[in-house]
């Protein structure tokens, strides 16, 4: 089977021997994270921060070993080196998750599936949309609610989680800025293993899993791999969030397309990919996924290639759960006002024309011009 085989090779730093499950340079326990202070973790976020209470009560199958009465543990912080946590992690996972894989192959040959007369199983990869549970589609709640195994991201809400069978398994892959709790090669091994082992594997994925989602790169992987993948789609940000605002994506006279823009940049700094002169379009609407810390030079960039400073733009703070939080403003301004509300990611961003058909807009410019009158 692929995981036995594969493990390994998520990390040379441990050997699968019962005496060498934790890297010897760190010994690490998981009820550390759940006194972890997080700064830039909120306890009211409504997604999976990396190292909250929430994600632990959720995978502490894979931590049976480990976890035990947690009442009287001392708090505890992790080094700054996240690499070696992230590490520490994965290796403490591993015993159970071979664990689960043996008992998904002792299921299937009971089933008169052995020698691989039924074929592998299916990988389903699922678009949970913005975070509102009552997004989803009536497929995705069935096939969450019947998968043996399900790999997480960050953007899925706490909420979608709930709706997972009582006797799956789930199991977080989730990704931050400066954090990854797998890298999307092991990702592809866990779904390859678990698909071969004849579970049915759900990867769930924040929005729609071929928008910004990195799901075609793993489609490609499995079909490669002789695995049958099926896409549910998901509700992508930008238009759950521009519904729940009542922006109009497009609209006759005033749009007449829109652009989606990662801008995330590819060394994690401050600048965005390469932003094209014609992204810079008056008659065309931008949405910016990942584009928090990039925004700033993004907008220079706009403007420079001649889109009006008073281009009417938002940016909104985990759109469509009760969290949201959004400011609105020009284009020129739009930068400033996020660092003073102090948005955190996920943030998404809006720039065009559009953007002053939502009734909120003329609110938030009637209460800027009575902020202006005060001072």
């Amino acid at each position: 089977m692929a995981l036995v085989n594969r493990l390994q090779s998520f990390s040379s730093s441990y050997s699968l021997s019962p005496a060498h499950i934790k890297p010897k340079a760190l010994n690490l326990n998981p009820i550390c994270s759940l006194h972890y202070n997080n700064s830039s973790s909120s306890s009211s976020s409504p997604f999976t921060e990396k190292h909250s209470i929430e994600r632990y009560e959720r995978d502490q199958w894979l931590y049976k070993n480990q976890l035990g009465n947690t009442e009287n543990i001392a708090p505890c912080t992790f080094p700054s080196d996240y690499d070696s946590v992230r590490q520490n992690d994965i290796a403490l996972q591993l015993p159970e998750l071979k664990k689960l894989l043996q008992v998904l192959r002792e299921k299937r040959e009971s089933e008169g599936c052995g020698g691989g007369k039924c074929g592998p199983g299916n990988v389903f990869l699922v678009g949970t949309g913005p975070g509102d549970p009552e997004l989803l589609t009536l497929k995705a709640v069935r096939v969450i609610q019947s998968a043996d195994l399900l790999l997480y991201d960050r953007l899925v809400s706490n909420d979608v989680l709930d709706l997972v069978g009582a006797d799956a398994r789930l199991l977080y892959v989730g990704k931050t800025a400066g954090y990854h709790s797998r890298t999307q090669e092991e990702i592809h091994e866990l779904l390859l293993s678990f698909a071969e082992a004849g579970a049915t594997v759900v990867r769930l994925k924040g929005g729609d899993p071929l928008v910004f989602g990195r799901g075609g790169e793993e489609m490609d992987f499995l079909q490669q791999q002789g695995i049958h993948v099926k896409v549910i789609p998901g509700i992508t940000a930008a238009s759950g969030i521009a519904a729940e605002l009542g922006i109009p994506l497009t609209h006759r006279g005033v749009a007449n397309s829109v652009r989606f823009l990662t801008g995330h940049s590819r060394k994690g700094g401050t600048d965005p990919l390469f932003v094209a002169e014609n992204a810079a379009d008056p008659d065309s609407t931008l949405v910016v996924y990942m584009g928090l810390s990039t925004f700033p030079s993004l907008a220079l960039k706009l403007m420079h290639h001649g889109l009006p400073t008073n281009t009417p733009a938002v940016a909104v703070e985990r759109g469509t759960t009760p969290q949201q939080r959004m400011v609105f403003g020009e284009l020129k301004d739009l930068a400033d006002k996020i660092t003073t509300a102090g948005l955190l990611s996920p943030t998404l961003m809006i720039v065009g024309k559009v953007v002053a058909l939502s009734p909120l807009w003329s609110i938030s410019m009637q209460e800027a011009s009575c902020l202006v009158q005060v001072k």
